[in-house]
């Protein structure tokens, strides 16, 4: 898990929960249970989407070298570490 997905997974989260109950309260769903299934799917889908979407500012990012990624031993980078 790189830094940048990390920061990005809290972001990613709060807008794919907002967004899915905005999309439930148009349906006319007021209810507890389609809040919870919003932020349900919200929570689980925050951490893949802040990934993929690290991953494309670092592809395009022509300062990073994406070659020279080293594999990470611990799920919580290091802080003298290198971006992976």
């Amino acid at each position: 898990m790189d830094r940048l997905s990390m920061f990005l997974t809290f972001m990613t989260g709060s807008v794919l929960t907002g967004g899915l109950v905005i999309f439930a309260f148009s349906l006319g769903l007021f209810n507890w249970t389609a809040i919870l299934i919003c932020a349900a799917i919200g929570f689980i889908l925050s951490w893949p989407t802040g990934y993929v979407i690290s991953r494309l500012i670092k592809k395009n990012d022509p300062g990073f070298d994406h070659t020279k990624v080293e594999d990470v031993d611990t799920p919580i980078p290091k802080p003298g570490s290198p971006e992976v």
